[in-house]
């Protein structure tokens, strides 16, 4: 089994990182009960790229995790189980930050289309009270239109056309649904005192909005029609 380790050295410590892994996984599994991840490090790099796929409308979520000790060390490339995942983060958060990498399992699809490492170009930039601001509208939004129909016509294909209308809409040069699944997924929160502000990066057909807590990319040129409705 392949054993990875959290940094030590950062201001956060393990414990602290383990609970924000933690935290993204179990949004994860919120949504999709058997939810799977992809991982991926180079040898020599310091940290792991945890890779999600939530319900909104073919986006990517992706979560970087601080590697320290011989983990630097290991190459991983693999897809395995949120939830499995989630135990191991958990049981390291308690016992000194170690934990061992899941069996590999089949991946979903997604999991073989990442986005690229490197050539990003910072495009934007949007201020974090903003993002957060058109992020709680549209999801108010959503409940009121939804409020509105008449219980007849609240049926699946309604809610999800409604949902591709707002999340279709855009903001600082990213679709909304972009903006919701970084809201939904606890990656706007506000920084303790760090800087309150949102990166826009593109990279060939990807864009991808970057915060301290996370990123969320999207493939602007083939991005999923579909839109599963699911609790912000």
């Amino acid at each position: 089994m392949t054993v990875l380790a959290f940094e030590t050295g950062t201001v956060a410590g393990p414990g602290e990182a383990a609970e924000e892994l933690a935290a993204f996984l179990g949004r994860l599994l919120k949504w999709d009960r058997a939810a799977a991840v992809r991982l991926r490090s180079a040898s020599g790099e310091p940290a792991l790229g945890v890779f999600g796929q939530p319900p909104f409308g073919g986006v990517l979520a992706i979560k970087a995790v601080a590697l320290g000790g011989d983990a630097v060390e290991a190459a991983v490339d693999a897809t395995v189980s949120a939830g499995q995942l989630l135990d191991a983060v958990v049981a390291a958060g308690e016992q000194g930050g170690a934990f061992g990498m899941p069996g590999s399992v089949t991946g979903p699809s997604w999991a073989g289309v990442l986005p690229p490492r490197a050539g990003w170009q910072r495009t934007g930039e949007l201020p974090g009270p903003g993002v957060r601001a058109i992020a709680a509208q549209v999801v108010a939004e959503f409940r009121a239109r939804t409020e509105a129909l008449p219980q007849e016509r609240r049926t699946r294909s309604e809610l999800d056309a409604l949902a591709e209308e707002l999340w279709e809409r855009q903001y600082g040069g990213v679709s909304l649904r972009v903006v919701h699944a970084a809201y939904a997924l606890g990656f706007l929160r506000v920084p303790p005192g760090g800087e309150d502000t949102v990166a826009v990066l593109t990279a060939g057909a990807w864009v991808r909005l970057r915060t301290g807590y996370g990123s969320v990319a999207v493939r602007t040129r083939s991005a999923a029609a579909g839109l599963t409705v699911s609790p912000a």
